[in-house]
């Protein structure tokens, strides 16, 4: 395992979350346009406290996205000063608490606070572990032509190139493949 549990799930659904904005991927497709695909983004990505699934969080959510996404864009170095403010935009204040199954971990902020500072603020606290532990360059883009998911390597060895979201590996497997066979008749 690279990153304790509850960092590797904290990793998941921020790169699942960048992974919503229209200008990443393989389309230019919202997949946080409404109501219903939060609730099935949280579905898949569950959290804990409170949930107003009202317009002004889904607008909220909505923008912390572009915020999240710069830190894939980011190298170490630059990423720190984003990380620090993050946390201290949530105003975070790291507990150790346990719940719902979970094992030890860090809560951040206050169940009540808003949805997106929880997020945002989970979401720094794991990018701290990620720059503390030297992992940086497990914070990838994806490297097929037509793609630029992001997502956070969690294979042992760090070879990892494509993203989970549009079957990217085996396109470009398929790719390359044909460049290899149409080479080979020429």
């Amino acid at each position: 395992m690279v990153f304790i549990h509850d960092t590797e799930l904290s990793l998941r659904a921020t790169a699942a979350l960048v992974n919503t904005l229209p200008t990443v991927g393989v389309d230019d497709v919202d997949r946080l346009a409404t109501q219903a695909d939060a609730d099935a983004f949280f579905t898949e990505y569950p959290y804990t406290g409170a949930f107003d699934r009202d317009d002004a969080e889904l607008t909220a959510l909505r923008a912390i996205r572009p915020r999240l996404r710069g830190l894939w864009g980011a190298s170490r170095d630059e990423a720190v000063p984003l990380v620090n403010a993050m946390l201290r935009d949530g105003h975070a204040l790291p507990q150790l608490v346990i719940h719902d199954g979970y094992g030890w971990h860090i809560h951040a902020t206050e169940s009540a606070a808003p949805l997106p500072t929880r997020m945002l603020v989970e979401a720094a606290m794991a990018f701290v572990d990620i720059i503390r532990s030297d992992q940086w360059d497990r914070v990838r883009v994806c490297d097929a032509d037509d793609c630029d998911a992001v997502y956070i390597d969690f294979s042992k060895n760090g070879s990892k190139r494509y993203c989970d979201t549009g079957n990217c590996g085996n396109r470009m497997n398929v790719n390359a493949y044909r460049r290899r066979k149409a080479g080979e008749t020429d």
